[in-house]
Order: structure tokens, then sequence, then C-alpha cells
């Protein structure tokens, strides 16, 4: 039987216009992803995996092509309704870890949920301790950013991406400001969220961690020069327990 793809990208181009300069950032990209899989964007530095990365999570608009999300195109999209899709169906874990240094760990994952006025305040409160037991790490949450080691840090920023159930969860460099050990911590958890079923596309720069995922895409002047799948993805596995 075949199914909707979660991501459909179709002849997605991103230029960008400084001091009339144009710089081609993604160049005809054509990229599907399914609910399930585990995908790693992997190229050499200004290569685009970023810019990639921006457009899925309708940080950025493309310059030219079609984005369907869920099988709903949210090309051109008002920046209300992007903000939206944006809130409720993608999750985020940057590099950075980006938390408000003076909220606590619990409000931090608390954030995307108070832009949402469908949930109850004991709802959310619900959701952010389901949250932060998901990444091991429910007795911080009174802790401040500055009272938590990087490892931690990040942690709270996975569970701030996972808080609101979204559909993917785009992760950008997640383990590039940590140590080796806390860095496999993370990849850790990752392997453990896709088992459980969440669809993750991660961007990263190390080998080791490209091949933890299910399927290797591989950029080289905003162009996809490999796209090949390592191991069958939890859905694959899914669909052939039911068959």
């Amino acid at each position: 039987m075949t199914t909707q793809a979660l991501i459909n990208l179709q002849s997605i181009k991103k230029v960008f216009y400084t001091d009339e300069m144009e710089t081609t950032a993604l160049d005809d990209i054509h990229l599907t992803i399914d609910q399930g899989d585990y995908v790693s964007v992997s190229g050499p530095s200004g290569c685009g995996k970023s810019t990639l990365l921006s457009v899925v999570g309708l940080l950025n608009s493309s310059t030219e092509g079609k984005y369907f999300l869920n099988g709903a195109e949210v090309t051109g999209l008002p920046a209300a309704e992007q903000a939206r899709v944006r809130n409720r169906e993608i999750g985020f874990i940057f590099q950075a870890f980006n938390l408000i240094a003076d909220m606590s760990a619990f409000e931090n994952v608390e954030l995307p949920l108070t832009f949402r006025n469908d949930l109850t305040r004991k709802q959310r409160h619900e959701l952010v301790v389901a949250a932060l037991e998901q990444v091991n790490i429910p007795e911080r949450q009174k802790h401040f950013p500055a009272q938590l080691s990087g490892g931690q840090q990040q942690r709270v920023a996975i569970a701030r991406a996972l808080v609101g159930k979204p559909k993917v969860l785009l992760a950008d460099e997640p383990t590039g400001n940590l140590d080796s050990k806390n860095a496999q911590l993370i990849m850790d958890l990752l392997d453990g969220l896709h088992n459980q079923g969440s669809t993750i596309v991660m961007v990263t720069h190390d080998p080791r961690f490209a091949e933890r995922a299910d399927r290797q895409v591989s950029l080289f002047d905003g162009k996809i020069v490999d796209d090949r799948r390592l191991r069958a993805s939890s859905a694959d596995l899914t669909v052939g327990v039911g068959a």
C-alpha cells in the first residue's frame, strides 16, 4: 500500500541576494521523507545543509518549488499560518540550545505551548512533565540554564522540541557544542526517540553520527548528490509486521 509522504519537496531552489550578488544555496532539491524516517543530512560547510533544514522547518521560504507537509502545500502560506504550522507540527533542536537564561527548564519547555489556545494550563503542565521525563531529566525542571551542564541543556532543548508532539523533529548539529561523552548520550537519546516512532531529520558533519540514521542524504553545492538507505525505517518494519 502506498502511503503519503510526511515531507515532499519538489524542485526547491533557494537564492540569497546581497549587495547585487546572487548565491544559490539550494538548487533543484527533490526530497521525500516518510513518517518514521530517521534521515541524516551531511556535506561540506556551505553546501546548503542548514538552509535545507530552515526551509523544511518553515523558518525560511524557498525561492522556487513546492513544499508539502503531511499532504498539505505550505509553500507561500501567510507568515501567521506558517508560524501556526511550525508551532504544532515541527520541533527544533539547535546546536546552541537556544534556552532563555532567566526561565527555568520547565518554563523553557513550556514556552512553545503558551502560543496555543487549545490547551489548558493543566494540559500544558502534563505535557511538560511528560517531555522532561522522556529525556530523563525531570528532576532538573526548576533549574535555570546556567545551573545545567551542556548535555543537560540540550536535553531540555530536546524536551522543548518534543513537548507539542510534532510530526517531525529537525536537529541542526545537535552535538556540535558538546564534548564526546555528552554527544554520545544525546545521540543515544535521539536513537531512542526514533525507536519510539519519532521522525527525525538531522544535520551533522560527523560521519559517525550520520551513519546512525536509517538514511543518509548528502549535499554538495546546494544539490543532493547521494540519497541512500542504510537500514529499514521503523515505518517499514511496522508495515512488514502487519503484512
